[in-house]
């Protein structure tokens, strides 16, 4: 269905009329909240319950992020312009690019020479009723950014590990009806804003190549992702060159 807002349309990534979009609002009742807790709960919702990792591609539906359970700061960010369209909030998507060295730690070192130095990124502007404000701190759920956080008390810069953020102990990721961070400081290029990650992805592309493409999707995403659970954990890989400067930390239970 087509609305008259621009900011509140479906598209084929938002497509919230799917059965398992449209059923994931009804059921945790969404749209009866005064705007704000309505903001609140979607953000809350795609922080902490869609985990932090790395599906097959940027340019999915967001039924699809919601099926994987997991996504990255582009996909992640579709699934919650998704719900929030779908509970009546208007949102839009500002385009940028990240600098590689903030999925250090994340991405193998043995393949990290052949990232591009540039890596395709994107937050949610969301309209509250008064403003365009900034959603970026959902892309890491709490539970990887707290193990994170104890590996590195000792600083608050910290550019590596899917974070770029110079205030690590307490980071601006929590819903307050403020803009919110959590890779900011890994920011290189601007593209402006997009109605919709559709026309985002028509004009910007990772552009891999065909055979890097495919490895990614095969190979390199799973293994990250396998680091990335490693990650919550509490098992924390070494970046090269960054020494962990909480040597003593115990490593976070694991889950039974």
């Amino acid at each position: 269905m087509t609305r008259a807002d621009r900011h509140l349309n479906a598209t084929r990534l938002l497509d919230f009329e799917t059965s398992t979009i449209s059923e994931l609002i009804r059921d945790r009742g969404w749209e009866k909240l005064a705007r704000h807790e309505r903001i609140g709960a979607v953000y809350d919702f795609v922080r902490n319950e869609i985990e932090f990792g790395y599906n097959r591609a940027d340019d999915i539906p967001a039924s699809e992020v919601l099926a994987d359970g997991y996504g990255q700061c582009n996909t992640k960010g579709t699934l919650l312009m998704a719900v929030l369209r779908g509970v009546g909030i208007r949102c839009r998507l500002h385009g940028f690019t990240i600098h590689k060295a903030l999925q250090r730690g994340v991405v193998p070192e043995l393949v990290y020479p052949l990232a591009p130095s540039e890596i395709l990124h994107s937050w949610v502007e969301v309209h509250t009723g008064e403003g365009w404000i900034d959603l970026e701190g959902f892309i890491i759920d709490a539970p990887f950014l707290r193990t994170i956080q104890a590996q590195f008390s000792d600083t608050e810069s910290l550019c590596g590990y899917g974070i770029g953020t110079n205030c690590l102990s307490a980071p601006p990721v929590s819903w307050l009806g403020k803009s919110t961070y959590i890779q900011k400081t890994g920011v290189v290029r601007d593209f402006g804003t997009f109605d919709t990650p559709d026309d985002f992805y028509l004009r910007h592309g990772q552009n891999l190549g065909v055979m890097r493409d495919l490895l990614y999707c095969r190979v390199l995403r799973h293994w990250m992702n396998s680091r990335v659970r490693s990650i919550r954990s509490g098992r924390v890989p070494r970046i090269p060159g960054m020494a962990l400067p909480n040597h003593n930390h115990k490593e976070t239970p694991r889950a039974t």
